[in-house]
C-alpha cells in the first residue's frame, strides 16, 4: 500500500468491510483524501457482495477532523464534479447515504468538520462515551459548514438542537450527542467495538435485495434533496476568502491549529476565544 494512502479498506468478508482513516497525526482530510474516498465509495456502489460497511479511524484521539487549511485552495477547485453533480466532497457523502449497503460509523477520537459530515451522511452512528467529540466548529471561524450538515442535522434532532450544534460551534461528547439524536448510541469505550460488529455481523447475514431496498425506501423518507446540500460547499468555499475567516484562521494558526496539542484536542473551546 501506497505510502500517500490515508485510506485503508479490508474486506472482512466479500459482505463486510471496514473503511479505516489513517492520515496521523490528526486524520486532517484534504484534496489527496477526496479521490481515495470517491475510489472507496465506486467500489461500494459496484460490489454486487458488500452488504456493510463499518469506518473507523487508526488514528488516536481523532475520528476525521476538519478540512486542510495549509492545502492549495486550487487543490480542491479544479477536482471535477461527482457523479451527482455535486462537488467531490458533498458528492462522496451524498452517495454513501443512497449506495445499497449499510454504513457505520464507528466514532473513537474527534468528529470534527468532515468527520462529523461522513458520520451524519452514514447510516448509523455508534460513539465512545469516553473518547468521541463531534462538532460542526465552522462558524465559530467565519466558515459555513459545507458537507452537508445543514441540510442533514435538523432531519435528525430537530431545528433548535440542530441550530444550536452548528451555530454554537462547539463540542459535543458522546452522552450529549446520543441524547440529542446526533449518534444512535454512544457506549463505554470497551463494549463500543463488540457491539459494532455485532450488529455488521448481524446485518450481513440478512439478504442484500431486502437490505437495499428497505434502505432505498427509507432514503425517500429521510435525506435531504441534493438542491438542499449543494449550496452548502459553494458557501463554505466563498467564506474561505472573507476577511473575517482568514483572520480568525489566522488566529488559530498561530494557537496552534493544525499541530498536535489543545487547540485541535479542544477546539470548540479555543474557536469561542479567537472573537473575544
Amino acid at each position: 500500500m501506497s505510502h500517500n494512502e490515508q485510506i485503508h479498506l479490508e474486506r472482512r468478508s466479500p459482505a463486510l468491510w471496514r473503511v479505516t482513516f489513517d492520515n496521523p497525526p490528526l486524520n486532517i482530510f484534504g484534496p489527496k483524501t477526496l479521490p481515495q474516498l470517491n475510489a472507496i465509495v465506486t467500489a461500494l456502489e459496484s460490489d454486487p457482495d458488500v452488504k456493510v460497511v463499518v469506518f473507523d479511524s487508526a488514528v488516536e484521539g481523532f475520528f476525521i477532523t476538519h478540512y486542510d487549511f495549509l492545502a492549495d485552495p486550487e487543490e480542491t477547485l479544479r477536482l471535477p464534479p461527482g457523479p451527482t453533480g455535486l462537488q467531490q466532497l458533498p458528492d462522496a457523502l451524498v452517495r454513501i447515504s443512497r449506495a445499497p449497503v449499510v454504513s457505520i460509523a464507528k466514532i473513537r477520537g474527534r468528529a470534527t468538520g468532515v468527520g462529523s459530515e461522513l458520520a451524519l451522511a452514514s447510516d448509523m452512528r455508534f460513539a465512545s462515551r469516553e473518547k468521541a467529540v463531534l462538532s460542526q466548529w465552522e462558524v465559530g471561524a467565519a466558515l459555513v459548514p459545507g458537507g452537508g450538515p445543514i441540510a442533514r442535522l435538523p432531519r435528525l434532532m430537530g431545528r433548535g438542537r440542530a441550530l444550536e450544534v452548528l451555530l454554537g460551534a462547539d463540542d459535543i461528547d458522546g452522552d450529549l450527542a446520543e441524547k440529542y439524536g446526533y449518534v444512535n448510541r454512544s457506549f463505554p469505550d470497551a463494549e463500543l467495538d463488540a457491539f459494532v460488529d455485532a450488529l455488521a455481523g448481524r446485518i450481513c447475514t440478512f439478504d442484500r435485495q431486502a437490505i437495499a431496498e428497505t434502505k432505498r425506501l427509507a432514503d425517500i423518507a429521510s435525506l435531504p434533496p441534493d438542491s438542499d446540500i449543494a449550496p452548502e460547499w459553494g458557501a463554505f468555499i466563498a467564506a474561505l476568502n472573507r476577511p473575517a475567516a482568514q483572520e480568525r484562521i489566522r488566529r488559530l494558526m498561530e494557537r496552534g491549529f493544525h499541530k498536535p496539542g489543545e487547540v485541535e484536542a479542544r477546539l470548540g473551546h479555543h474557536v469561542g476565544q479567537i472573537g473575544s
